[in-house]
């Protein structure tokens, strides 16, 4: 028969050769959830999928071959994994109340501790990647951040990151969060920089496209060196002339992304703004 664990302090087996692989729920259908659920069937575990929209739920089973639940109170399995928005993960915790089973949440920046009082395995499976739904992702290579409620609990996730990616590790809440933040800057905010460029080139008639070079060699750079070290343009050089004719033809957001970063960026490297040597 399979295990789950019963308890504070219980001993999770997740011993698949004996048939004790545990039957996995992945709550949501989003992005996370979305390549979750395919690297889970993927590694031969079985799945169940609840949303709290039947048809996004249809949808993602009939896609991955799991099952679709359709009332939460209905769903059963050995480990729960919460893939839904941060700011949902409190009131879905609250209302699992003295559920049994592992349960985990996959955000970056939600302490494990919403789990406290709840639920009596619990802790987080935390995947370090950018996902859109439609686009390909090798899950064996993102690093899977880790955390559990206690050594058990910690060494049942170990196993199951272990049979997701080939990077497990495990990190504290409070680091956690640090990495969220560290991954906002280099994903995030960065697309979104793409974006501003994107806008730019719209308005003379270019494609984004013409920036594929440029954004590959970029980010091949900063896989070999420091990104201090890489660090290049008009701020780095102290090039106070070039940033001022380029600000003089940018209005809002724009103006403002790139005057903030010259600035810091001429302060990084150079602590005297009117240092104009290259």
């Amino acid at each position: 028969s399979r295990q789950a664990a019963v308890g504070k302090g219980s001993h999770w087996h997740m011993d698949r050769t004996l048939n004790h692989s545990p039957r996995i729920a992945v709550i949501g259908s989003g992005n996370v959830a979305t390549h979750l659920a395919k690297a889970v069937t993927r590694a031969g575990y079985k799945l169940s999928i609840y949303n709290h929209r039947c048809e996004s739920a249809s949808r993602l089973a009939s896609a991955v071959g799991a099952t679709a639940v359709a009332d939460l109170d209905a769903l059963d399995a050995d480990i729960y994994i919460i893939a839904i928005k941060d700011d949902a993960i409190a009131s879905l915790a609250a209302s699992v109340a003295g559920r049994k089973g592992l349960w985990l949440h996959t955000s970056g920046s939600v302490d494990m501790k919403v789990f406290d009082g709840v639920v009596d395995s619990y802790g987080v499976l935390y995947p370090m990647q950018t996902f859109s739904k439609d686009a390909d992702v090798d899950m064996t290579e993102v690093p899977f951040f880790i955390e559990g409620c206690n050594g058990d609990v910690t060494r049942a996730i170990r196993e199951l990151a272990s049979s997701l990616s080939h990077k497990v590790i495990e990190v504290s809440s409070a680091n956690r969060v640090k990495l969220h933040i560290a991954a906002v800057f280099a994903c995030n905010f960065t697309n979104y920089m793409w974006a501003q460029s994107a806008d730019i080139l719209e308005s003379i008639g270019a494609d984004f496209s013409v920036m594929h070079p440029l954004i590959k060699a970029t980010l091949d750079k900063t896989l070999t060196m420091s990104p201090h070290d890489g660090q290049t343009g008009p701020a780095r050089r102290g090039d106070v002339d070039i940033i001022k004719k380029h600000l003089s033809m940018l209005s809002g957001v724009k103006h403002k992304l790139y005057e903030t970063l010259s600035t810091d960026i001429m302060n990084e490297y150079h602590h005297n703004l009117t240092d104009h040597q290259s």
